[in-house]
C-alpha cells in the first residue's frame, strides 16, 4: 500500500544528490511530443491489451461454468487451460493501475500472492463472502484459481472428488465461478472506461504535472516494475528483504512450473513499453525510448535496452519452477534479483531525471 504517497521533495533531493552526472546535453530543450506518446501507448498498447484480456476473461468464465456444470477431467483441463492463458494477458496489463483500474484498485481482485488458503476455504465452508472486503484480497483471483484447479488434491482425481462428491462439493463450485465473475466485472469496468471518454482525457493530459497522465503513467510503470516484478516475483521469494529465503511466496505457487514464464511474460511487456511496440503486432511508435532519443539520452536508452536482457537472460538460466529453483539454487535467483534491480536506477533516477518528473510513491524496501 505504498502506491502514490507524496513524497515528493524528499526525493527530489535523493535523485539531485545521486544522479548530477545524468543531465543531457547542455542547453537541451525538451520539444518531444508528449501527446503523441500517450497515444500510441493508449491506442496501440493499453487498449489492446486490456481487450485481449477481457477476451481472455470472458473465455475463463465461460469454462468455469461448464466445469462447475459438468466436473469431469475433460472439463477441468480445459478450465485450466483458461486460467493459464488470461494468466499470461495478465502479466501485459497489470502495470497500467491508471483511471479506472486505479480507482477499482483492479490488482487486488486478479493477483494478490501468496495466497491466503485459511480464507479460501473459510469462504466456501460458509457459502457467504463478500469479494470486495479488503480481507479478501488474498482469496481470489489467479492465486485462488491455482489453488482450487491444482492445489486442493494430490493428484486430479481427488482434485475432482472435491467438486463431485464432497459435502461442500457445490460451494466450491460457487467460489469458482464467484470470483471469476468478479474479474469479469472489474476488466469490464475497465474496458468501458477506455473505450468511453477516459482514452482521450488520458492522451490530452501531456502536461507536467502531479497529476498529468504521462506522470502518473510514467510513475506507474516503474513502480510496477519495481514492485510487482522485481520484488514480488524474484526478491520476496528469493529472500532479499528477509532472513531467509520465503519460496512459498512464488507466483502460482501450486502450478510451480508456469513461474518463470509468467515473469518473462512480464519482463517482455515492460520492454514492449518502454520501445512503443504494439501489442497485436511489430511496429513501434513514440515511447520512452523516443522519448530520451529526442533529449539526446541514446546513451540512457542504451544502457536501459542493455539491462532489460541482461536480466532477461539471467531469466532464462532459471529453473521453469522457481520454488524449486530457490530450494536447490537460491544463488542463481537472488542473482536475476540484481540484474533487475540494475535498471531500477536508470529508470527511477535516470529517466526521470531527463523527462523532469518527480517519483510519487515511497520506497519500502531500502533499495
Amino acid at each position: 500500500m505504498f502506491k502514490k504517497i507524496a513524497t515528493l521533495l524528499i526525493v527530489s533531493i535523493v535523485i539531485i544528490s545521486c544522479s548530477g552526472s545524468s543531465d543531457g546535453p547542455s542547453g537541451t530543450t525538451d520539444n518531444f511530443d508528449r501527446e503523441a506518446m500517450l497515444s500510441n501507448l493508449a491506442n496501440n498498447i493499453i487498449v489492446p491489451a486490456f481487450a485481449d484480456f477481457k477476451t481472455k476473461i470472458e473465455g475463463l468464465k465461460s469454462s468455469a461454468e461448464t466445469f462447475s456444470q459438468t466436473p469431469d477431467q475433460t472439463n477441468l483441463d480445459a478450465l485450466r487451460q483458461a486460467w493459464f492463458n488470461a494468466y499470461k494477458t495478465w502479466q501485459h496489463v497489470a502495470m497500467f493501475e491508471i483511471g479506472k483500474a486505479e480507482e477499482l484498485q483492479f490488482v487486488y481482485f486478479f493477483n494478490i500472492y501468496p495466497l491466503t488458503v485459511a480464507d479460501v476455504e473459510t469462504n466456501i465452508a460458509n457459502g457467504t463472502y463478500d469479494l470486495n472486503h479488503v480481507n479478501n484480497h488474498d482469496a481470489q483471483g489467479f492465486p485462488a484459481l491455482d489453488y482450487l484447479l491444482y492445489g486442493i488434491g494430490a493428484n486430479d482425481t481427488e482434485i475432482l472428488v472435491k467438486y463431485t462428491t464432497d459435502a461442500n462439493a457445490a460451494n466450491y463450485k460457487k467460489y469458482i465461478t464467484d470470483i471469476v465473475a468478479k474479474m469479469d466485472e472489474i476488466i469490464e469496468a475497465i474496458v468501458n472506461d477506455w473505450n468511453g471518454a477516459y482514452k482521450n482525457s488520458f492522451i490530452t493530459s501531456s502536461g507536467n504535472t502531479a497529476t498529468s497522465s504521462l506522470n502518473k503513467f510514467v510513475n506507474d510503470y516503474i513502480f510496477y516494475y519495481e514492485k510487482r516484478l522485481r520484488a514480488n516475483k524474484f526478491g520476496i521469494p528469493a529472500g532479499n528483504f528477509s532472513t531467509n529465503s520465503l519460496p512459498e511466496k512464488v507466483e502460482a505457487f501450486y502450478k510451480q512450473n508456469i513461474s518463470k514464464e509468467l515473469a518473462l511474460e512480464a519482463l517482455t511487456a515492460v520492454q514492449n513499453v518502454f520501445t512503443g511496440k504494439a501489442y497485436n503486432g511489430s511496429t513501434t511508435g513514440e515511447s520512452f525510448k523516443t522519448y530520451l532519443e529526442n533529449l539526446g539520452r541514446n546513451d540512457l536508452v542504451t544502457l536501459i535496452t542493455n539491462q532489460f536482457n541482461t536480466a532477461k537472460a539471467q531469466i532464462n538460466t532459471l529453473d521453469n519452477n522457481f520454488y524449486q529453483q530457490i530450494n536447490t539454487d537460491n544463488n542463481q535467483m537472488t542473482m536475476a534479483y540484481d540484474e533487475l534491480q540494475k535498471a531500477v536506477v536508470l529508470l527511477k533516477v535516470d529517466m526521470l531525471q531527463a523527462f523532469n518528473v518527480s517519483v510519487d510513491y515511497v520506497d519500502a524496501d531500502g533499495d
